[in-house]
């Protein structure tokens, strides 16, 4: 069997973490006995220099022609000053649209190994902290109508979405909570905004078809509060495009680093986007500092759900954490505790893969 990848390295620490990302998906392919190819897609701010444009037409298409799409991170500060149709930004909404891949899935867990790094109080999340974040990804805000005034004295941006758009994203909650501890949070603004309250109708009237799924709701205000007051309450939130956006960066420092959460993003078909959540960092690219764990563990939510390859994945996700029992730590997640390797992200991306190759005899 072999398997096209696209890999959009983008911007800043982008190219330094997919490289690792992609050795560890080589070895695990040796492994297993399985092909993989690799086709580079230029995207975001190196695609702005190139050719003109954050989202190429030939980058589309080799996306849309792969089996998964693996990406780093795009902007920076050097393209801040562009319009927004023009920022690399614009390329991260564009690729998510033309691959149809509505649903991100944002699992905030938090390994054992980097409970010290945790800002909470230990009691909090005592035992461990697992949460997926549903976020919808090709409506709302993001994509609404948005403009300016002639007199550039005012300007808006218009959240909507429709019945069906709701409706697909909360099937892939529900779907989620089943497999899990069977809980799903549905975070809105509904005492404010009327799309939010299309969002509490269609949960309500779905509810049903899952009848072992708890279904509750919150204002996304106080769901803020609560990630930091009582996490370990929730199993999986769903919510909307900037809502998600929010949420599952502030869950990712409850859990000790944005550099350890990854993402996937799938459709009903076609190829899936898997990417860090993170940002592209460019004050430390090309330093051999970034933390490339996100996207390993990007990489193997890639191996599970467009691949279908759930023991690989597995390993892999075992690896990254024998890798932290081990002791190496990036910048980002040591605490200067004993038995600590402070390592960059080449030796990290090494301990990786001894530990995946060793899985996988």
């Amino acid at each position: 069997m072999k398997y096209r990848i696209a890999t959009i390295p983008g911007d800043g620490i982008g190219p330094d973490v997919v490289a690792i990302a992609v050795k560890v998906l080589e070895a695990v392919a040796g492994k297993s006995g399985f092909e993989l190819s690799f086709t580079e897609a230029p995207m975001g701010g190196v695609a702005i220099d190139r050719f003109g444009t954050p989202l190429p037409q030939a980058s589309e298409e080799t996306c849309k022609g792969s089996d998964a799409v693996l990406l780093g991170a795009m902007g920076g500060p050097k393209w801040d000053g562009l319009a927004g149709d023009k920022r690399p930004e614009a390329g991260l909404l564009g690729i998510r649209k033309a691959l149809g891949v509505y649903a991100n899935l944002r699992p905030a867990l938090m390994f054992p190994q980097l409970a010290g790094a945790c800002p909470l109080r230990p009691d909090l999340v005592a035992g461990g902290l697992d949460i997926l974040i549903v976020r919808e990804l090709t409506g709302g805000i993001y994509f609404g109508e948005r403009g300016r005034s002639a007199d550039g004295q005012s300007a808006w941006d218009t959240e909507r979405y429709s019945r069906m758009e709701i409706e697909r994203i909360l099937k892939v909650g529900f779907e989620a909570a089943m497999g899990r501890a069977k809980r799903l949070c549905v975070v809105d603004k509904a005492n404010v905004l009327e799309s939010s309250r299309l969002w509490r109708e269609t949960a309500q009237a779905m509810a049903p078809k899952w009848p072992e799924v708890e279904l509750s709701f919150l204002y996304v205000d106080n769901a803020a509060m609560q990630l930091v007051k009582n996490p370990r309450q929730f199993d999986v939130i769903a919510t909307s495009n900037m809502f998600g956006d929010i949420l599952s960066d502030e869950a990712s420092q409850i859990t000790g680093s944005i550099g350890m959460l990854a993402s996937a993003s799938i459709g009903d078909s076609g190829p899936g986007l898997f990417e860090p959540i993170h940002g592209s960092a460019p004050d430390i690219a090309g330093q051999d500092k970034a933390n490339p764990l996100a996207t390993v563990l990007s990489a193997a939510m890639l191996l599970r759900y467009s691949l279908k390859r759930e023991a690989e994945a597995k390993a892999v996700e075992a690896a990254v954490s024998a890798a932290l029992d081990s002791g190496y730590r990036c910048g980002d997640i040591a605490s200067k505790s004993p038995g600590e390797k402070l390592v960059g992200t080449k030796a990290m991306g090494e301990a990786v893969l001894a530990a995946v190759e060793g899985r996988l005899e």
